[in-house]
């Protein structure tokens, strides 16, 4: 899988309070470093904080996740990796 990187990688923040936009991204890779299953959130900015949905993230796995710019992620854990990228052709 190529990937287009737009910034660099940081640990999810792990409160609703210091959610984040990842550089206002619009995919961004989500990646599960630990060994225990861990709850990632999506929330709307825009909307009071707003939650959009969340999933859970097996251990080692990783999913690319497609987001409005203003849409902030937060996480059950610091164990969750957060990298911005765009699509790639």
């Amino acid at each position: 899988m190529a990937l287009k990187l737009k910034g660099a990688q940081v640990a999810a923040p792990t409160t609703l309070a210091t959610a984040n936009n990842v550089s206002s991204s619009t995919v961004v890779l989500v990646q599960n470093a630990g060994s225990t299953n861990r709850l990632v959130t999506l929330v709307d900015n825009a909307v009071s904080a707003a939650t959009i949905g969340s999933f859970n993230l097996g251990p080692n796995q990783n999913v690319r996740l497609e987001k409005k710019s203003t849409d902030e992620i937060f996480a059950a854990h610091a164990d969750i990796k957060l990298t911005p990228i765009a699509h790639s052709t």
